[in-house]
């Protein structure tokens, strides 16, 4: 028995409301579709009963393009990982985006997977989802009443795999955050298991800002996941940085802050909660003198991207 019975591939997104729309919740967005054939080939299903329809929104245009306007970048929800690990303007004004991406899964996956797959998955581990949100980032949504509204990323989180989106009737259209600019840097690294299971332990994504003078935090934005049931900001870790010397007393003290504040949780398939806690100072030592690096010298090549 095959898990769908029709397969559409409209040109605009309000062509994709109206046919998910046609089949009254009984249809799904797909993009690179590799979460969601999973599900639907081997997740637990109540009802075994093909869906109506698979909905590919790969061909649409304002869903697959990455630009800058305004200082703002956005990137379109079906845009691959492949293409972000590929696009110059984020290597350079959005770093970490390009280095999470590029350790999603293998080359096949990346070269299909989307970030807004990533997201709309609502599983707080996701690397692109940990980068967004120290990027500030704010998603799209086209809603099947017909509006269109930005909303902050965390807000479309609701708890593990579940999004305020309704995948039936709703399109997550794109993502945008501002670039970097001068005297601003980022960066993102992750433990994961050494078997070869592409599941993060922990990753951690960094937007730092400092003063003119290039020797103080002005402004910091940190997410580790996962860490709870959804992404979250580090807000005692952002505070204790702020005004801050940009030297390695302020490394130190963002450890113990760290350590005292975050809370991992044991996980079956990912390790020890004590275990966890220890790689977030491992990542912490790594990612922040990365991301102030970048941003007292300008330079931002993504580093480890397609490592897997």
């Amino acid at each position: 028995m095959g898990v769908w019975e029709n397969y559409h591939m409209p040109r605009s997104v309000d062509e994709a409301i109206r046919v998910l729309g046609q089949y009254n919740g009984n249809a799904r967005i797909i993009a690179g579709g590799t979460d969601l054939m999973i599900d639907l080939q081997h997740g637990d299903k109540e009802d075994r009963t093909p869906l109506g329809a698979l909905v590919d929104v790969t061909q649409i245009d304002e869903m697959t393009h990455i630009y800058e306007q305004d200082r703002w970048i956005t990137v379109g929800a079906a845009v691959t990982h492949t293409a972000i690990v590929k696009s110059a303007l984020l290597e350079t004004k959005a770093t970490c985006l390009v280095e999470s991406c590029g350790v999603v899964g293998g080359p096949q996956v990346r070269n299909v997977g989307t970030l807004g797959g990533n997201v709309a998955h609502a599983l707080p581990a996701g690397d692109g989802t940990t980068s967004l949100v120290a990027l500030d980032a704010e998603a799209l949504v086209a809603w099947n009443d017909g509006r269109r509204e930005w909303k902050p990323i965390i807000q479309l989180f609701k708890g593990p795999g579940q999004s305020a989106l309704d995948s039936s009737r709703d399109v997550l259209v794109a993502f945008r955050f501002a670039a970097s600019r001068e005297g601003e840097g980022t960066a993102f690294k992750r433990i994961m298991r050494p078997q070869g299971v592409a599941l993060p332990i922990l990753g951690c994504a960094l937007w730092v800002k400092l003063d003119d003078s290039r020797s103080r935090y002005a402004s910091v934005r940190a997410c580790i996941g996962p860490l709870g049931s959804t992404p979250i900001r580090l807000t005692e870790v952002e505070q204790s940085l702020m005004g801050q010397s940009a030297d390695e007393a302020a490394l130190e003290r963002v450890i113990e802050v760290a350590e005292r504040s975050l809370h991992p949780r044991t996980s079956k398939y990912r390790a020890t909660a004590e275990y966890r806690g220890y790689m977030i100072e491992t990542l912490l030592r790594k990612a922040l003198p990365l991301a102030l690096h970048r941003a007292q010298t300008g330079q931002s090549q993504a580093e480890g991207v397609g490592m897997g």
